[in-house]
This record gives structure tokens, C-alpha cells and sequence, in this order.
């Protein structure tokens, strides 16, 4: 059953046969992806439908379809968000610290914020075979851009150890974010950024910033 969400009103475009400026179409683009973002996060990918989206952001069904081409175009809109909101690291743009800060302010982000969404989106399968090959392949390629900054390359013998560490990062931050979503544990569920900062950190730095076996010198 689907979940009711606030409607995010749009108050530029009520109608899809209205010419759109591009201001109101980025406006309206953005209201969908923050109302698609809620549902698919709490409701899965097969129980949302397009209605409750348009719903949910106040504008005409029709303009998905405009926008995004479909439900499963919107979905990958949304991880795509997701990435660029944890911080895509690039190897050659951004130091280790950089992606820790990152994946910390995400994880200890407010429970009910739109940051601990990005995170939560990441989690949900579809049911959907193309948009699951999405979900998996943000995931991994973050995880691979993670390990690249603690100086993994694809053609290193023994590469997979990183990567595997990178993959535990990126899981211990999902992890945090699920059971701060939907738990209710304590002193968890509470904790300020800066209580979950120092240990969080603890964790992130040990797992990529140790020489992996194979790679010590």
C-alpha cells in the first residue's frame, strides 16, 4: 500500500499542454525527482506509481513522461542524483578525506532528511531487471571511484581487496542510514553528526587508508 507523502505543490505548471520556460521546467524536474525520491525510497520501485508522483509534486502525470521519458527513466534520475549527492569522487579531483567527509555528513544526516534518502534509494530493489542493473551499477561504480582515490587502478594485481574495502565503506554507511531510518535503536537513532562523525571516521579511514594484503611495500 502506498504511503502518504506531502504534496510538493508546483505553483508554475498546472497544466502539461502549457509551454514551460526553463525556469519552471527545472523547477518542476526538481519537484519530481524530490517527490520520486520519497516514494521509491519508502514505498520500493514496484509499489510507486507515476500518479503518486505526480501526485505527491503537484503537477500533471503527463510531464514524467515529458521529463523523463518514463518511470524507470525517473528512477535512474534519481540514483544519478544519488551519486552526485554523494560526492562522485574523482581520483584525480578529490583527496581520501574528502570522500570521508562526504559519506560522513551523508550518514549522520537527520533521520526523516532528504540526505539519508539518496542512501535509502540505494538500498531498494525494484523488481525491475533494468532498473535493479541501475541500482547495482551506481553502487558499484561509487564503490570503484572510492577505491580509485585510495589509489586502486583496474589493471593493479590484486586490486580486489580495495575494492572490497571500498564496498565495506560504502555498506557500514548504508547500514547506519537504515537502522537510523527505521529502528528506533538508541543512541543511534539520535546521535548528532559529531557523535557519529569520530567513530565513523575511525572505520572509513582504517578500511582505505591501510595497505591492503599485496600491496604493501
Amino acid at each position: 500500500m502506498s504511503r502518504d507523502l506531502p504534496v510538493i505543490v508546483d505553483q508554475h505548471e498546472p497544466e502539461a499542454s502549457t509551454p514551460v520556460r526553463s525556469r519552471d521546467a527545472t523547477n518542476t524536474r526538481e519537484l519530481l525527482l524530490q517527490a520520486a525520491r520519497r516514494r521509491f525510497a519508502y514505498d520500493g520501485y514496484a509499489a510507486t506509481t507515476v500518479r503518486d508522483i505526480a501526485a505527491d509534486a503537484g503537477v500533471n502525470v503527463a510531464l514524467i513522461n515529458r521529463y523523463f521519458a518514463s518511470k524507470e527513466g525517473l528512477f535512474e534520475a534519481c540514483l544519478a542524483r544519488a551519486a552526485e549527492d554523494l560526492g562522485s569522487p574523482d581520483a584525480g579531483a578529490v583527496t581520501l578525506d574528502d570522500v570521508l567527509q562526504v559519506m560522513i555528513t551523508q550518514v549522520a544526516a537527520l533521520p526523516n532528511g532528504e540526505q539519508p534518502l539518496q542512501l535509502l534509494l540505494l538500498l531498494r530493489s525494484s523488481g525491475d531487471e533494468r532498473a535493479d542493473r541501475i541500482r547495482r551499477n551506481t553502487l558499484q561504480s561509487f564503490a570503484e571511484r572510492m577505491a580509485e582515490v585510495a589509489g586502486w587502478r583496474a589493471t593493479d594485481a590484486g586490486g580486489e581487496d580495495l575494492i572490497l574495502r571500498a564496498q565495506i565503506m560504502l555498506a557500514t554507511g548504508l547500514g547506519i542510514v537504515l537502522l537510523r531510518s527505521s529502528s528506533g535503536m538508541e543512541p543511534l537513532t539520535s546521535a548528532t553528526g559529531q557523535q557519529l562523525g569520530t567513530p565513523l571516521g575511525e572505520v572509513l579511514t582504517t578500511l582505505l587508508s591501510s595497505s591492503p594484503p599485496g600491496r604493501r611495500r
